[in-house]
This record gives C-alpha cells, structure tokens and sequence, in this order.
C-alpha cells in the first residue's frame, strides 16, 4: 500500500524582504572581495579619503584646477623615482643614492648647458646616459661584487653629493634654456574650438578612461584563463567605475585650467609601460621571483645578477630624468638639490603597496603612494601645518602602511 506524500514548496519571500537579501548579499560579496584584495584597494581608498578630508578642510581650495596643475608639477619628480624604486624594492634591494643622483645629474645638465652652450637635446641624451651608467655601476657591484645595495648606495650618495658640490663649485648655476623648462612647467598647446575646455586634455582623458577599462578587462580574461583566482565581478565594475570617475574628474580639472602639463604624458607614458613590462614581460616576472624567492629563482633558471644589475640601471636612468625635470622645473641646478628625495621615494613605494621583504609591489601603487604623499604635504600647506608637524604626520602615515602590510601578511597566514 502506497502513500503519496505531496512535498510542500516554500512560500515566496515578499518582495521588500528578497530585494533586502539580494542587497545585504551584494553588500557582502563586496565586503569579502575588499578583504582578499586590501593590499591592492587599501591604498586607493586611503587616497580618496586624504582628498576629500583636505577638499573639506580647505573649502574645495585643494581642488582648484590650477592647485591640482600645481599638484602634478611639484610631485612628479618624486613619483619618477617611486617608480624606479619601486622596481628596485621588488627586487629585495634598496636605492640612497637617487637623491643624490637627482642633483648629480642636474649639475652636470647645466655644465653642458648653461657653460659649454650645448644644445640641450644632446644634452639631455648625455645626462640619461649618464644616469644609466651611474646605475649600471651601482648595479654591478651589488649583482657581481655581493656587496649589499644599502651599503653601495650609501656610499654612491656620498659620490654623488661631493661631485655635485664639485662640479657646481658650490654655487646656483642657470638658467636653462626655454625648450627643456617647457618640458617640466609647460602644458598641451590648444587646438580646435573654443569649448571653455582644453579640447587635447579632453580627448587624452576620454582615451585614458577607454585604455583602463580595455586593460583591465584583459587582465581579468587572462587571469581566468590562467585559473587564477579575481574579484567577484561585481567588485571589479565598482573598481573600473572608480577608476573612470578618478580620471575623469582629473581630466576636467586639467582641462579647465591650462590644460594636462607636457610632465603629465611622460609619467602616463612610464606607468603604461613599466606596468605593461612588470605584468607581462618575462624580466618583469624574473623581478618578482628573486624579490619573493631568490633560491627558487636560481633552481628555476633566472639570472639574478643580471636582473638586478638592469633593475640598477634603470633605477639610475629615472633618476637622471627626475633631475633633469627637477632642475628645469626651478630653472637652476644647486648643490642642495634632490635632498631627502631618496626617502620621498622610498616611502611613496612601501605607502603604495610594496613589501620589506621584496617580491610585492605594482607600479600603480608606486603613483599612488606618491600621490598620498604630495596630496598630504600640499593640503597641509594649505591649510597652514608647519613643516615640522607635517614630517611627524608624513612618518605616521609610513609607520602606519607598512604596519598594515604586516598586518595583513599575518591574517592571510593564519
């Protein structure tokens, strides 16, 4: 004998209350992506609040158009170093002599310059070789004379800071010519209609907004094809819509004033592509494997001393650059130039996102630990901190970065 038992289907959820489910679990698919990519979004979010609390702070004068110009113009010798350091701290090395390097460099731009009359095309070239040469030295010492990179760039500050007080004879030397301090001061010339906008500045940020979101696409794709693990999908559009919003706005500020500063594009053109080659090319990775894991590296094939002696070498070729447009930038080459840049550079990268113990650290993070820093020391000037405050504040903020990163190396252990 049978009995038919009838499965009773559950009652539909009213609608205010499914709706609040689907909301309360959105919420918490976010919440959980947010936490297995800290490091990547902790910054990003830490930099939009430092804006909008000195946006608040100085009743919107931080983002005036002209002050955002002047934002990009003061930091981005820094942030040219933070990407080069960047690299070097990946690696499990550390760079002192860049500042030093930095004034080198500018004196030596305005013997060939502003003394010896030489066109300042050539002269530039020169520099960057001489940059490039200076870090190659460095590069092989530490690569191929084992001796530690914190002790071969103490002593390269050194040498580097005595030949600029040699070479400058102690003294200010300029100008320079007009057609390198554009590069460093000038701005993106008009061209087309009159719209109360910088049309060229206008484009350049519709066509940033297209690479980013193209970019970052891709490298979900390939990710996934890798099985490899990404956000959830819902975190990665309030990502790209952030990114959007962040470039966005930065373009209509520009474009309101003088238009993107001609400095602008030669940082865009370094992010783009030292971000292409840490992602994707194999020296990138190489750099990686022997700052995460140096014995694993070598039983894997990589050439360690190479890697790091170009690690060296480029970090000595973006130091000669961020000279360069230091010194066009005030016009004059000094023996005080590039003081501390070191440390500025230093700090922007682990405030971005790199790690003591190397093998940790993108590009992006390297801007972006800058851009907290220029953000900090420029709303605290505006809003009247004195300087020795604002070093206590700026050292707070490093302590407090890097006490996050091991923070979160701990709880991923655990």
């Amino acid at each position: 004998m049978s009995t038919d038992v009838t499965a009773k289907s559950p009652a539909p959820a009213p609608p205010g209350k499914s709706s609040g489910a689907a909301g309360a679990g959105l919420l918490q698919l976010v919440m959980d992506g947010m936490r297995r990519n800290m490091r990547q979004y902790g910054m990003l979010i830490a930099l939009g609040l430092i804006v909008v609390l000195f946006a608040v702070w100085t009743e919107g004068d931080l983002l005036l158009p002209r002050n955002v110009s002047n934002l990009v113009l003061q930091n981005s010798y820094i942030l040219i170093l933070a990407i080069g350091m960047m690299l070097v701290i990946i690696a499990g090395h550390i760079d002192l002599s860049v500042g030093s390097l930095t004034a080198f460099i500018g004196s030596m731009a305005a013997v060939f310059m502003v003394k010896n009359d030489l066109p300042w095309p050539v002269a530039v070239i020169l520099c960057l070789a001489m940059g490039a040469l200076a870090g190659a030295a460095q590069g092989f010492f530490i690569a191929y004379g084992g001796i530690p990179s914190f002790i071969v760039t103490l002593a390269g500050m050194l040498i580097f800071r005595g030949l600029t007080e040699i070479f400058l004879e102690g003294q200010t030397l300029g100008p320079f010519p007009e057609g390198l301090q554009k590069v460093a001061n000038g701005f993106l010339p008009e061209v087309g209609p009159n719209t109360n906008y910088h049309n060229l500045t206008l484009l350049l940020g519709f066509a940033m907004v297209a690479f980013v979101v193209f970019q970052e696409f891709r490298d979900r794709r390939r990710q996934q094809e890798f099985s490899l693990e990404v956000p959830p999908f819902n975190l990665f559009l309030l990502k790209l819509v952030a990114l959007g919003a962040a470039i966005l706005t930065l373009t209509l500020l520009l474009a309101s004033y003088k238009g993107a500063p001609i400095v602008l594009l030669v940082l865009g053109v370094l992010l783009v592509g030292f971000g292409y080659v840490m992602r994707n090319a194999i020296i990138g990775r190489h750099i990686y494997a022997i700052g995460g894991n140096l014995p694993a590296a070598k039983l894997s094939g990589v050439k360690d001393k190479k890697v790091t002696f170009l690690v060296f070498l480029n970090m000595g070729m973006l130091a000669a650059l961020a000279g360069l447009v230091f010194a066009a930038r005030f016009n004059a080459a000094s023996p005080k130039a590039g003081l501390n840049f070191e440390l500025e550079a230093i700090a922007a990268s682990f405030i971005g996102g790199a790690s003591m113990s190397g093998g940790v650290g993108t590009v992006l993070g390297a801007i972006i630990g800058g851009l907290v820093l220029g953000v900090l020391n420029n709303g605290m000037n505006l809003v009247g901190i004195g300087t020795d405050w604002q070093q206590v504040i700026k050292g707070l903020v490093l302590l407090a970065a890097v006490g996050f990163d091991v923070w979160n190396k701990r709880k991923v252990g655990s």
